[in-house]
């Protein structure tokens, strides 16, 4: 499986739902640099859902 990548510009602006912290990448999905949510990339999308809503 290829691994995801992200625009690293896309990256700066994007912000975890659940406590409006910074996110970094880490290897196929996004980690909040707070509270460590994890959000997988898709496809090139991140999924930025709130574990009620996936």
């Amino acid at each position: 499986m290829p691994k995801e990548t992200i625009n690293p510009q896309l990256l700066k602006i994007l912000a975890c739902p659940v406590c409006k912290r910074d996110v970094e990448l880490k290897g196929n999905e996004l980690v909040c640099v707070e509270c460590r949510k994890r959000y997988p990339i898709v496809d090139g999308i991140p999924h930025l859902l709130p574990d009620e809503l996936r």
